[in-house]
């Protein structure tokens, strides 16, 4: 049986037999003691992992210990909220922080920016205000797609879409359809918070599924 740790644009965690290319976390345990998805996040700390690091073992969903949440690229972790790791992608984090405070009113010019004020701020930008964490929801927004970079995603007709050039791409668990024209002189929503649209206008370009490379020529790192 499949675990529910696989997590969409939207920021909401499934359950599916589609295996990512990505891991993370919301900062501690969100599976009580049957594997079984009781919160959905636990800290404002919401990472990108790679799979692999350092020969370390965990074992799934082990009880008290953080959960291990799992994407299919790191464009739809982006779009959930989520953030590069500044330990096992220390690099991409760096790269990543930089993009997101350049021309950014919410950050001071010349201060030095730590993480966890990137954090503060994504987590304003994706999740509604609510008294208990559960009844959060997704915080979307409206805005022109022609002003939209490449690695944003959208929800449109009803499905969770990539924009890359002129296309976007239908998303999936197990990967990205057959890219459609992208949309015209139309306003949309956007599931990526605002912070990480700027990063991405910004420069930064987030590792995209194979799916999408094989589908249109998308680059994957």
């Amino acid at each position: 049986m499949s675990k529910q740790n696989r997590v969409q644009p939207d920021g909401r965690i499934i359950a599916t037999d589609a295996r990512g290319t990505f891991m993370g976390n919301r900062g501690g345990t969100l599976h009580n003691d049957n594997q079984e998805l009781v919160r959905q996040a636990r800290t404002k700390g919401w990472i990108i992992c790679v799979l692999e690091f350092k020969n370390r073992q965990r074992k799934i969903m082990t009880p008290g210990e953080y959960t291990e949440l799992f994407f299919l690229d790191e464009a739809t972790a982006l779009a959930a909220g989520h953030r590069p790791c500044h330990e096992c992608r220390r690099e991409r984090a760096l790269a990543f922080r930089a993009a997101m405070v350049t021309d950014n009113p919410l950050f001071p010019e010349g201060a030095k920016t730590k993480f966890p004020m990137l954090d503060d701020v994504l987590q304003r930008e994706r999740m509604t205000e609510a008294y208990f964490i559960n009844d959060r929801r997704k915080r979307t927004y409206l805005t022109g797609v022609g002003a939209l970079p490449n690695g944003v995603f959208i929800f449109y007709n009803q499905d969770f879409y990539l924009i890359w050039g002129n296309k976007i791409y239908g998303w999936t668990p197990t990967g990205y359809l057959t890219p459609a024209a992208r949309p015209v002189d139309e306003d949309v929503v956007v599931l990526t918070p605002l912070s990480t649209v700027a990063a991405l206008r910004s420069g930064y370009v987030p590792d995209v599924h194979v799916s999408a490379e094989l589908a249109n020529s998308v680059p994957h790192s």
